[in-house]
């Protein structure tokens, strides 16, 4: 059915809105859809769950599964009535079939689960057969299901990092750019993905594939979090009085880039999942506009109240695995004294990610235009963006509040 434009405009100005409320009025409703949520903790897993319950959402209201290895962390809210939590090793195909093979109500999957490994060998084997495992069960058992959505990413174009200068990137990616000749998991997951819909019910299951760029959502358990990594890292700076110091190159400082809301990815799956004219495409998403990280960083040390400092020369750089490294106490310290949810540093902060991502001048642009042309005229702000989760981050007690966050 065609998306109400009112909730497009709804997300763009309202990022992460307080839902408990609305939640709750949905919760007396007959489910229309109901979804299973693979990777529901993860970073867009978590927005996922927070907007397919609301009363507004297309095609609900939905009943939601939500699947994750671990039990919920500690900091999540209170859930919907209408999500069941479970938790699952999707690498057990024996587990995996026994818990979901009674589900036999699914009707839509969003796959945005990933599980890290440093050599792509390992990526490709693992994610593959995570996702083969999920559905060879979902799809023959669930006679209702009509679509699965597959987050991958722009690596998709890029390559995995040990091909990284092997290749020219030629920017900004269009959709229609092919294959890279060189392994790479999200190939491998996409001819999972086709041949297990092409084997449901004859062509009645549809597919979308999604390519977000860098991200910005909550959860701190995604082991691609800038935004917790660079709060934590933020705070530190804080508790220690010293400057908020730029870790990077002068390409990262000056360099365009895009990123990706995480509620924004979400929207997208969503509307791929329920309007008929995305079905069976691969698209981009990303905010629609670019920033520098010249412009995201004095907003980062306004949150935490710091004095900062930008790239001040090669000879001055400071890579944040050297510098955050025999930190352990420091952040105990700070979540004793802050009264924050308790964590250990490495679970809350991902120093090599964010060193890998400053880099190099990495201007990892892509286009949005095929998605807008087939009907997704989502979109954020992206300063507005690294803001709205920051203040998410403060507002669970991941990282201490220096300043009363502004009204989610």
């Amino acid at each position: 059915m065609p998306m109400n434009m009112s909730w497009w405009w709804a997300g763009a100005i309202g990022a992460v809105r307080k839902r408990h409320d609305e939640h709750a009025a949905n919760a007396e409703q007959p489910f229309q859809s109901v979804a299973l949520v693979v990777g529901s903790t993860g970073i867009v897993g978590t927005s996922l769950v927070d907007i397919l319950p609301l009363p507004d959402t297309p095609g609900g209201p939905w009943k939601v599964y939500a699947l994750s290895r671990r039990p919920l962390p500690p900091w999540s809210p209170p859930p919907s009535p209408a999500v069941t939590h479970l938790s699952l090793d999707l690498a057990d195909s024996t587990a995996v079939a026994e818990a979901l093979e009674p589900l036999t109500d699914i009707t839509h999957v969003f796959y945005v689960a990933w599980a890290p490994h440093f050599v792509e060998a390992q990526n490709r084997e693992a994610n593959s057969g995570m996702l083969r495992n999920v559905l060879s069960v979902v799809v023959p058992n669930c006679p209702a299901l009509v679509h699965v959505s597959l987050q991958t990413g722009s690596k998709h174009y890029i390559g995995p990092p040990e091909s990284i200068g092997k290749f020219a990137i030629e920017t900004p990616f269009s959709e229609d750019m092919p294959r890279l000749d060189y392994p790479n998991f999200y190939y491998d997951q996409e001819d999972v993905l086709f041949d297990a819909v092409s084997r449901g019910r004859d062509g009645a299951v549809s597919w979308s594939v999604h390519r977000p760029s860098l991200i910005f959502g909550f959860s701190p358990r995604s082991a691609m979090n800038v935004v917790c990594t660079l709060c934590v890292y933020a705070a530190i700076c804080r508790k220690e009085r010293s400057k908020l110091r730029w870790p990077g190159s002068l390409g990262a400082w000056e360099g365009f880039s895009n990123a990706s809301d995480a509620d924004l990815i979400a929207e997208q799956h969503i509307w791929v999942a329920v309007d008929p004219v995305g079905k069976n495409e691969a698209f981009n998403c990303s905010n629609g506009d670019v920033y520098k990280w010249k412009q995201l960083w004095p907003v980062l040390a306004d949150k935490f109240r710091l004095e900062w400092t930008g790239y001040e020369g090669e000879e001055s750089r400071v890579s944040l695995m050297e510098a955050m490294a025999g930190k352990e106490a420091v952040w105990a310290e700070i979540v004793r004294e802050e009264g924050l949810v308790a964590t250990e540093l490495d679970q809350v902060a991902n120093w090599w990610f964010v060193d890998a991502l400053f880099m190099d001048k990495w201007e990892f642009l892509d286009t949005m235009n095929k998605s807008k042309e087939h009907g997704f005229l989502g979109f954020r702000n992206t300063v507005k963006s690294f803001q709205t989760w920051i203040d998410k981050t403060m507002l669970y007690k991941i990282v201490p509040s220096c300043r009363i966050a502004s009204a989610l």
